[in-house]
């Protein structure tokens, strides 16, 4: 079983940055592609991010050369670098991660994300 604990959220201006944490412990890379998802309010939460592990990661459009995904192994944290951020980037964020074999991110479906951590508040004003 794996728990999640984010954290590193808050506000900022439009073009600030945040780097949101996300302590697993449990977390094996081999076992589990982790995921950063977000939900706005009113909206359908939507994947903004996945490192599978061997480190690859993936990321939608809306967010390319903006944010970074990354692991410490060692810490057993993910981390997710946000930078130039947008009034539209404004959700609660989340860690989760997907059982897999060999840490492959063979999904983007959030019901195959088993284990989800509480959310962190992002609010980016203009």
């Amino acid at each position: 079983q794996v728990q999640l604990v984010e954290s590193g959220g808050g506000s900022v201006q439009a073009g600030g940055s945040l780097k949101l944490s996300c302590v697993a412990p449990g977390y094996t890379p081999s076992k589990y592609c982790m995921g950063w998802f977000r939900q706005a309010p009113g909206k359908e939460r939507e994947g903004v991010a996945h490192i599978g592990g061997d480190g690859m990661t993936s990321y939608i459009d809306s967010v390319k050369g903006r944010f970074t995904a990354s692991q410490d192994n060692a810490k057993n944290t993910l981390y997710l670098q946000m930078n130039s951020l947008k009034p539209e980037d404004t959700a609660v964020y989340f860690c989760a991660a997907l059982p897999s074999d060999g840490g492959y991110c063979y999904t983007n479906a959030m019901e195959d994300f088993k284990y989800w951590g509480q959310g962190t508040q992002v609010t980016v004003s203009s």
